[in-house]
């Protein structure tokens, strides 16, 4: 069992950043790929960025302006996104699963959410 708690949330204007954090709790995070989805107001769960202990991937709309990182000694994963934009307004949500997909129902575990809101 993974419990996620997203958090750094909050309101900026266009082009600023924001740094999400999500704390897991077990001891074999490191096993865990992790990924960031968001979800706005009358849209699907999309894919935003995952990573594994090798690789990431990313959706190409925050290609460039977002990076995902993890710290496997804090059981934290991070998304660090920069040169944001109106549209990348919604709720984010931390998941984990054992292998890396872009599909949500390929993960098995899920965080509260932390909301984003960009000002233009």
């Amino acid at each position: 069992q993974v419990q996620l708690v997203e958090s750094g949330g909050g309101l900026v204007q266009a082009g600023g950043s924001l740094r999400l954090s999500c704390a897991a709790s077990g001891r074999t995070f490191n096993n865990y790929a992790m990924a960031w989805f968001r979800q706005a107001p009358g849209k699907e769960r999309e894919f935003v960025a995952a990573i594994t202990r090798t690789r990431t991937n990313y959706a190409e709309s925050v290609k460039g302006r977002f990076a995902i990182s993890r710290d496997n000694t804090k059981n934290t994963v991070y998304l660090q996104m920069n040169s944001l934009k109106p549209e990348d307004t919604a709720v984010y949500y931390c998941a984990a699963s054992l292998d890396l997909f872009r599909a949500a129902d390929g993960y098995d575990y899920w965080g509260q959410g932390t909301q984003v809101t960009v000002s233009s």
